[in-house]
């Protein structure tokens, strides 16, 4: 045991057991069995056909470890290869010469229980350096539409380059494309002179409109003087596009970011003559010709354009689509646009508002039409998704809309059969109140501008009355003799407002100074030939623009009477 084999001595425990010659030299026999001891012997299911547990029959297999094995059969190619290689070695080299046998030396049997393996006693290798690698966070969303935007998108780049690979450019062709490029670049010196000319076209049309200008801008009408407390309309431009000629102006909208801008809507109220419709944007500073001009399939009857976003305008048409056109975007199809599909309106539309971003900062606006729904669209990705807010009761074909100044959840939905109901976004199925306001079909229902508790409405019973939404009765009503198309507050005072009859004739209430009667009663077109539609204010000028059913929009300026605001009342303490 002393033994020092290799110049390397044994180490032996300290606790290490003596033991005797024969304790040495005694067997101990060991049996293997087929089982595994690690695997568990207790697991049982419950069988349902004999209605018992039985016990499951585990894998007892258990690999430790596997190689590889290099043996050759002795009667393959390859081993009598082998052997031929051995056979032509000489003796020294064979295993079994004298000389291998006279060198060989007997293996020393190791002992079981003090051997200890060389290999045990290494040292492991030490760790290579890991190199460190710059790091950088990317966020970035990977939702499903996103992934298949991304796919469309590789996809069509694809196509185009193997259209480019295919189409071999031939002299033909070449010319062809020589000419596509002069054209190309004529096309793009217009575009460069484009601004220039619309420019020029400007100052050519207030020459020529200068009287006009002129009065727009400084004159004032000195006969208020002599009239007391009534005031005169001063005609100023006339629009009128040639291309829609046989429609009639069935909406008019002010643009609140560019106040010289105003669109129109062309369609008709005869229902037996329904067809194309138009949209049209016009400038003060070009009466002659319109700034846009937008083609429709179906006839436009409601339209709104977005306060933030003034080039995002609304559309409800007679078929019950809607649709957003977007005045910065090229070509006549609107950038979003109803289907069957996606919540139509099964009747005509007869009003749309732009509201406020929602909480995912989607656009949307609102929409009432014959059919009874109040619909929410939202402009999301590339379709309109809507949402049902109310339904009105059978036999309710809602006619107007519109929603509080101050709080954004409250609006008025006025209906055929004369009645206002008064709603809120968070209830969808009950009235906040109903006002028993009209005999007949309501045209137009309107929010004060600066009142929080006031609106108006105006119908065809040739009525218009002014209510408190706190209270169910009205509290001022007043008869024009005929059928009122519309009614529109003021911009500048919360006492003016003015309205259109069908006689061809604008009144101008202000009811700080009269609630009986209008401050100003003028016809603007002929009575017997043609009907008024529609009156908006401007939100900065004097002006208000009148259309009418033969497709003229008329500006009208103001005189002082008509546009004196209120006295502002300063509180004192006493």
């Amino acid at each position: 045991l002393n033994e020092e084999p290799h110049g390397r001595g044994l180490i032996h425990p300290t606790d290490q057991a003596e033991l005797t010659e024969a304790e040495l030299n005694e067997e101990f026999t060991r049996i293997l069995t087929a089982n595994n001891p690690h695997a568990p012997q207790n697991i049982a299911r419950y069988s349902f056909k004999e209605r018992s547990f039985k016990p499951i029959i585990v894998d007892q297999m258990a690999v430790h470890f596997v190689l590889e094995s290099n043996l050759l059969h002795k009667d393959s190619d390859e081993a009598r290869r082998l052997m031929a290689k051995e056979q032509e070695a000489g003796e020294e080299d064979r295993p079994d010469s004298v000389a291998s046998k006279a060198d060989k030396k007997e293996l020393k049997v190791t002992n079981q229980f003090n051997f200890s393996e060389r290999a045990s006693q290494t040292l492991n290798n030490p760790l290579r350096e890991k190199k460190k690698f710059p790091c950088r966070i990317l966020d970035h969303s990977s939702l499903q539409w996103e992934i298949y935007d991304a796919y469309q998108e590789e996809l069509q780049k694809q196509e185009k380059n193997k259209e480019k690979q295919k189409a071999a450019p031939s002299k033909k062709d070449e010319e062809k494309n020589k000419n596509m490029v002069q054209t190309e670049t004529q096309s793009d010196d217009i575009s460069k002179v484009g601004k220039a000319a619309k420019i020029l076209e400007r100052m050519v049309s207030q020459n020529t409109y200068d009287d006009i200008a002129q009065d727009f801008k400084y004159f004032e009408d000195a006969s208020d003087d002599f009239r007391g407390q009534k005031g005169t309309l001063l005609p100023l431009w006339k629009f009128r596009y040639d291309k829609a000629k046989g429609l009639s102006v069935t909406a008019l909208c002010w643009n609140k970011k560019y106040q010289d801008l105003f669109a129109v809507g062309m369609g008709s109220y005869d229902f037996l003559k329904q067809g194309q419709g138009m949209l049209i944007v016009y400038s003060l500073k070009n009466p002659a010709f319109p700034e846009y001009v937008y083609s429709t399939a179906s006839g436009v009857l409601c339209l709104d354009i977005h306060k933030q976003r003034s080039y995002l305008v609304a559309i409800g048409f007679y078929d019950g689509s809607v649709a957003v056109y977007n005045l910065k975007e090229k070509g006549q199809e609107p950038v979003y646009k109803s289907t069957p599909k996606t919540g139509q309106h099964t009747d005509p539309v007869w009003q749309v508002r732009w509201q406020d971003d929602d909480i995912d900062n989607y656009h949307n606006f609102y929409s009432v039409s014959s059919d009874g729904r109040v619909v929410s669209w939202t402009l999301f990705k590339h379709e309109l998704v809507f949402t049902d807010i109310i339904t009105l009761p059978l036999h309710a074909c809602g006619t107007s809309l519109d929603f509080h100044k101050q709080t954004d959840f409250l609006f008025l939905v006025g209906t055929e059969e004369g009645k206002i109901h008064k709603c809120s976004k968070l209830y969808s199925t009950k009235y906040l109140e109903t006002y028993c306001a009209h005999s007949l079909s309501i045209y137009a229902v309107k929010w004060n501008h600066f009142h929080p508790e006031v609106f108006i409405s105006c119908s065809s019973d040739w009525t218009i009355v002014v209510w408190d939404h706190l209270i169910n009765t009205p509290m001022l009503i007043f008869d024009l003799k005929d059928p009122v198309a519309d009614v529109a507050w003021s911009p500048y005072s919360s006492t003016v407002f003015a309205a259109v009859t069908t006689d061809g004739t604008v009144h101008v209430f202000d009811l700080s100074v009269n609630k009986y009667e209008p401050i100003c009663q003028q016809p603007v077109v002929p009575k017997k030939k043609t009907k008024l539609t529609h009156i908006e204010f401007n939100p900065i000028y004097p002006i208000v623009i009148v259309g009418d059913d033969r497709g003229f929009v008329t500006s009208l300026k103001l005189s002082p009477n008509l546009r004196k605001k209120p006295k502002v009342r300063l509180l004192t303490s006493c």
